[in-house]
């Protein structure tokens, strides 16, 4: 009967007040075998399916390899637990993430190199493949881009240079987001609302067998996404890989009404996402956070858009588009550069709350509270000046770096950015995260940079400049707090992680850019949507360039300062309105981010946040409710995991087993 019970998420309640967790350290000889496994057959594979279908294993990998590994261990009678569990997901999302999704690119950072090679041949680099640095990419008479070999000598440099920035970047990243989480976290006490779904998932798998009511739920949301998975994506891929055509039972990524609407609302973006996952993350997030972006992306997306075309603001609108095409048009017109200003207000707002907030402990002399208290006894926890010192160096190096391959730009920009603007944008970012579950961006920030510097070399697009956000890193340390897993795991995993990445990366890009050129007939998204992504890049590698005929270039049209000082100051007045009204802070955090976003996602997580809000809270109670439904989204993540595995992989035996046209 207590069996029924665990595994019935209507029956089983958590306990009111669960333990603290004891930490314990994550990074074992099992999770090692686990990146070694995870580099030698899920990095090809999201590889080979970005090449494909511009998209990698994601969840796949991530969630396939956790199970497997866990039922091996169980089997063998030394069950893996939750840090091990956790510190596997860490590595399987770490090594199979897409390093850039416009192009399809993943396995690691060598990717960024056959990038480059492509590119530098390219029709559309023509006006500047004279200009880029041999440093970047050996010129296009070399032999090792004529006969696409990776391992020539030509490549020692470009490869160097790589690994030298991949090195500071992981330090950068470790060093400055460990000190952001001791402050978001252990000062301001700041909620983190994503942390719990990946430790939850987490949680739950080492609980598996148990008489847990996390493996109940989790199984639960297993059996939901394989079920939605297979219906999602499991029937578009397999109907393509045997009929050539894939056939959506639901629209992928959305259906979109834009083209409907056109008539009697001109550039209005409509559309709805039939992706259960859309209504399980409003689950998760909080309800004011998604009810802001709601609001806002409905105001601004379909509400304001054809106000805006009325009145002559959208010149580059032409009805008859599609969603993708009609929001590039509007941003490009209106929405980049009030988007940005939007963001400088969301800064500004940022920053004050901080003086605020230690200008109040002055005042009420609670300063000890602000005070960076010794973390929890056993937590794995570094010293903080370690942590800066090891941001500082990495910062230093980029920038010492910078200057001999750039020796011309201003030494101040780069000074700027690595020392004040990214540590500045991070804690900002990291507070963003730990309120609402998002960050905060400033887009176009480098280029407009560049260009207002005077510079006009194109190596500038090439050299690593130290400008980051490593806000994100400090939800990433509360995952692993909330797992109970020591934070010295991390930095145990991304030693081995390196060597290990580092090495795949290179053997398989080497195989893959050697055997077939690339784009070609064998890659079908790369030989679609490469050329489309490289003459973008030309163009904005040309912004700093002078053109002979004084022609003013798209970049420099598209940033227009009133609109971005309007958006500034709308934003410091929408707060101020809501302040008045008493709306919850949550609320215009939500708002802001929500002015990019489609209305076709943000309103299937309104209503998930409705429902969760108005019915699954009631019926389970609020406290328990906020603790089902991350396990749960973890559930469905996994489930939808496998299914994509699945697919992705009768579509690759097919693909192998093909006959080929010669």
């Amino acid at each position: 009967m207590a069996r029924n019970e665990a595994l019935d998420p209507v029956e089983a309640t958590p306990p009111a007040s669960p333990p603290e967790p004891e930490f314990q350290n994550g990074f074992t000889l099992k999770t090692l075998i686990g990146a070694i496994f995870i580099a030698l057959f899920m990095v090809p594979g999201g590889m080979y399916l970005g090449l494909v279908a511009g998209q990698g294993v994601g969840d796949a990998a991530e969630w396939v390899t956790i199970v497997l590994f866990a039922e091996v261990a169980r089997r063998s009678y030394q069950p893996l637990r939750k840090q091990e569990i956790y510190i596997l997901f860490y590595i399987a999302s770490s090594l199979t993430t897409v390093v850039n999704a416009e192009r399809g690119l993943a396995g690691g950072p060598m990717s960024n190199l056959i990038w480059n090679a492509y590119f530098r041949t390219s029709q559309a680099a023509r006006p500047i493949a004279d200009k880029i640095p041999d440093w970047a990419v050996p010129s296009a008479t070399s032999p090792g881009l004529v006969h696409r070999e990776l391992w020539h000598a030509h490549w020692l440099m470009p490869i160097i240079l790589l690994v030298v920035t991949e090195l500071c970047g992981r330090l950068s990243w470790m060093g400055l987001g460990y000190a952001l989480f001791r402050i978001t976290s252990d000062v301001e006490k700041l909620p983190f609302p994503y942390a719990p779904v990946a430790a939850s998932g987490a949680t739950a798998l080492s609980e598996a067998g148990s008489e847990s009511w996390r493996w109940g739920i989790f199984s639960t949301g297993t059996v939901i996404g394989l079920l939605f998975g297979l219906v999602y994506v499991g029937v578009p891929v397999l109907t393509g890989t045997m009929f050539g055509h894939s056939v959506e039972i639901l629209p992928i990524p959305f259906a979109d009404y834009t083209k409907n609407v056109a008539n009697f609302a001109p550039a209005a973006i409509v559309g709805l996402s039939f992706s259960l996952g859309n209504v399980l993350m409003g689950f998760v997030l909080p309800y004011e956070i998604v009810a802001g972006a709601m609001a806002a992306s409905v105001a601004a997306l379909i509400i304001g858009n054809p106000l805006l075309y009325k009145a002559g603001l959208l010149p580059n609108y032409h009805p008859g588009g599609d969603a993708i095409l009609t929001k590039l048009s509007v941003d490009m017109d209106f929405w980049l550069s009030a988007g940005i200003g939007v963001n400088l207000a969301v800064a500004i707002l940022g920053i004050g709350l901080v003086f605020k907030a230690f200008r109040d402990a002055k005042k009420h002399q609670i300063e000890r509270k602000f005070s960076l208290a010794p973390p929890p006894p056993g937590r794995g926890d570094v010293p903080i000046w370690i942590a800066l010192a090891a941001w500082l160096g990495s910062t230093a190096t980029l920038v010492v770096l910078c200057r001999w391959l750039i020796p011309e730009f201003p030494a101040w920009i780069l000074i700027f950015f690595g020392f004040l603007w990214s540590p500045m944008n991070s804690y900002i970012s990291a507070r963003m995260h730990g309120l609402t579950g998002r960050g905060v961006s400033f887009p176009y920030l480098k280029e407009a940079s560049v260009v207002a510097s005077g510079y006009r070399g194109v190596d500038v697009w090439y050299a690593p400049i130290p400008l980051a956000d490593q806000g994100p890193v400090a939800q990433r340390f509360r995952e692993v707090e909330l797992t109970g897993t020591k934070l010295n795991s991390i930095l145990y995993a991304e030693i081995a992680m390196f060597p290990i990445v580092m090495i795949a990366s290179f053997a398989f890009w080497s195989f893959f850019w050697n055997s077939n050129a690339l784009p070609s007939a064998a890659y079908p998204y790369a030989q679609k949507f490469w050329p489309i992504q490289a003459q973008l890049q030309s163009v904005m590698q040309q912004i700093n360039v002078p053109r002979p005929n004084g022609e003013v270039g798209w970049f420099a049209k598209a940033i227009k300062p009133m609109y971005v000082l309007g958006g500034t100051a709308g934003g410091l007045i929408l707060y101020g309105i809501f302040g008045l009204f008493k709306l919850p802070l949550l609320f215009f955090y939500g708002f802001a981010g929500g002015l990019g976003l489609y209305p076709a996602n943000t309103i299937p997580q309104f209503f998930g946040a409705w429902f969760g809000r108005r019915y699954m809270a009631k019926r389970y109670g609020a406290e328990n409710w906020s603790r089902y439904a991350p396990v749960l989204l973890a559930g469905f993540s996994c489930g939808t995991g496998l299914i994509s595995l699945a697919s992705i992989s009768i579509a690759l035996v097919s693909k192998a087993v093909a006959k080929l046209p010669y």
